[in-house]
């Protein structure tokens, strides 16, 4: 569970740092020209690195307790 929880919050400060990073390694092979994402993508792909973030700290917490 440990484990899990620091992969979670490496992944999470991933996403919510550089979502460009994601988006290339991920999304870019899908766009026609694939220059760079949608205005919504660094938004969305920040949110769900944060909600990520956060899952990983409560595996860790929950571990701990």
């Amino acid at each position: 569970m440990l484990f899990i929880g620091i992969l979670l919050i490496c992944f999470g400060l991933l996403l919510a740092v550089r979502p460009a990073l994601a988006w290339s390694l991920t999304e870019s092979w899908k766009s026609n020209d694939g220059t760079e994402p949608s205005s919504l993508y660094p938004l969305s792909t920040r949110f769900g690195g944060i909600l990520c973030t956060l899952a990983g700290l409560g595996a860790i917490l929950a571990y701990l307790a």
